[in-house]
């Protein structure tokens, strides 16, 4: 799917163009569910569709009583789905804030997450939000040979998701997460996992993007050049990897991945391959991530940057 123009404005909604999802969002947000259903039910053998969909809901949902409601009505691996996920963001947000309900919400989330696995075993998205919540107790399974650091995490787990769908693009970064210094790991932990998952995976594959998103993780504005890190023989090499060999696919993609394609251009811009980022950012139309923007200052202000560093238009003042 080739993404729009860039018409003098960022569109920020997670759903990007995947314009079904996103009047179904306004659907979800008036507490309505039979489209959500609809849109759900037809992503039962594409993976990826499946995650990005329940993922974007859910988020529309979670501040709601929408799925309880749902659930009343009829039980379905959708509507099941969507208990998981709104369950497990509930008791994500809980447990950051350190609510005292947070221990409750959690139950109830791995409660959904096993209930939406049984009634579709097929389906890797509800071990997928499982994996979400590993890092509120440091699950420490060994890790397999052939990491340098050895670090132990929940390898189970993500195991089992990977029985599922090899490539799941949501479990490979939900798994990374459980690594970074801000869930309790470290940064050549989250490097060594990083650089482990992404050599694995086929050339073509979003998943070789995965060590740039370790590397924005690990930034620290106070250590020194550390905005030449990119710049550097091995991270330049992987981003122009990822620019050859995993770019071109993305015009068959189903809706515009619009945070992976953020990573690789903020690394190729980093890596001062501005004519390369170019190409990224007219893959990326008018869609928006706050990351890896964020990481960096506030979005639209860093994302604006790198797009005049290419030579792009950039929204005028509001």
């Amino acid at each position: 799917m080739a993404a729009e123009l860039f018409e003098g404005h960022y569109v920020w909604h997670p759903a990007a163009d995947d314009r079904v999802l996103a009047s179904v969002c306004v659907d979800v947000r008036a507490g309505r569910y039979r489209y959500a259903q609809e849109v759900l039910a037809e992503t039962r053998s594409d993976f990826a569709l499946r995650a990005h969909r329940s993922l974007v809901l859910a988020s529309e949902a979670a501040g709601t009583d929408l799925v309880e409601q749902w659930l009343a009505e009829e039980t379905t691996p959708e509507s099941m789905l969507m208990w998981a996920r709104v369950a497990v963001q509930r008791a994500m947000r809980a447990a950051d804030a350190r609510d005292e309900r947070a221990e409750t919400l959690e139950r109830i989330a791995l409660t959904a997450c096993d209930r939406a696995a049984a009634l579709a075993p097929d389906d890797p998205t509800p071990w997928v939000a499982k994996l979400t919540m590993a890092r509120l107790h440091r699950l420490r399974d060994p890790a397999p040979q052939g990491l340098l650091t050895s670090p132990p995490g929940p390898w189970r787990l993500f195991s089992h998701v990977l029985s599922l769908d090899p490539w799941n693009r949501e479990g490979h970064h939900r798994f990374l997460s459980f690594f970074f210094t801000r869930h309790g790991g470290s940064v050549n932990a989250a490097w060594d996992v990083a650089a482990f998952l992404s050599q694995r995976a086929p050339a073509d594959s979003a998943l070789r993007l995965l060590p740039l998103v370790a590397l924005v993780e690990s930034y620290n504005p106070t250590q020194l050049l550390a905005d030449r890190v990119w710049e550097q023989p091995q991270w330049r090499s992987t981003t122009l990897a990822a620019y050859r060999n995993w770019l071109p696919t993305v015009a068959g993609y189903r809706f515009t991945p619009v945070l992976d394609l953020a990573y690789l251009a903020h690394a190729l811009v980093m890596a001062q391959c501005e004519f390369e980022a170019r190409a990224v950012f007219a893959a990326m139309g008018p869609y928006a991530s706050r990351m890896p923007w964020s990481a960096f200052g506030d979005p639209a202000e860093q994302l604006s940057r790198a797009r005049r560093a290419c030579g792009l238009p950039v929204p005028g003042p509001a």
